[in-house]
C-alpha cells in the first residue's frame, strides 16, 4: 500500500513536471513568436524610413535640377538681350570632336600594335615557341620582315638613314 502511494506521489510529480516544463515551452514559443514579431515590425519601419529618405532625396534633387533649369533659362535669356550681331559671333568649335575622334582611332590602332607586339614576344620568348597559334605566328613574323628587307623604298630609306 505504501509503495502504491509512493508511486502515485511520484507520478503526480511527474505530471506536474511535464506540465511545469510544457508550460516553460509554451512560454518561450511564445518570447520567440513576440520577439520575431517585434523583428519584422523594425525591419518595416526601417524599411519605410529608407523609403522616405530616397523620396526626400529625390525631391531635393529634382528641386535643385529644376532652380539649375531656371537659372540657365534666365542666363540663355539675359545672353540673347545683351548679345552682338551675329556676324561677330564665333561659330561653334566643331574641331574638337574631330579631335576626339581621332585620338579614339589612334587609340585604337596603338592598342592593337601592343597586342600585336606582346603575342609576338610571348610567341618568341617563352615556351609557347611550339604551339600551333605560335607557330603561325612566328612563321608570319619571319615572313613580313623578309618581305620589308626585300622592299626597294623601305632598303632605301634605311640606307639613307644610315649615312
Amino acid at each position: 500500500k505504501v509503495l502504491q502511494h509512493m508511486k502515485a506521489i511520484q507520478s503526480e510529480q511527474d505530471r506536474q513536471r511535464q506540465q511545469k516544463l510544457q508550460a516553460e515551452r509554451e512560454m518561450e514559443k511564445k518570447r520567440e513568436a513576440e520577439q520575431r514579431a517585434k523583428e519584422a515590425q523594425e525591419r518595416e519601419l526601417r524599411k519605410r524610413e529608407k523609403a522616405e529618405e530616397k523620396e526626400r532625396r529625390r525631391r531635393e534633387y529634382d528641386a535643385q535640377k529644376a532652380a539649375k533649369q531656371e537659372m540657365e533659362k534666365k542666363t540663355k535669356k539675359e545672353t540673347v538681350h545683351t548679345r552682338k550681331p551675329a556676324s561677330s559671333s564665333r561659330p561653334p568649335q566643331r574641331p574638337r570632336h574631330k579631335l576626339s575622334w581621332s585620338r579614339s582611332v589612334l587609340r585604337v590602332l596603338l592598342f592593337v600594335l601592343f597586342c600585336i607586339l606582346c603575342t609576338l614576344a610571348a610567341c618568341k620568348l617563352t615556351e609557347l615557341q611550339h604551339q600551333p597559334l605560335c607557330i603561325s605566328v612566328n612563321t608570319l613574323y619571319e615572313d613580313v620582315v623578309a618581305a620589308l628587307q626585300n622592299h626597294k623604298t623601305l632598303q632605301n630609306m634605311l640606307q639613307h638613314n644610315s649615312k
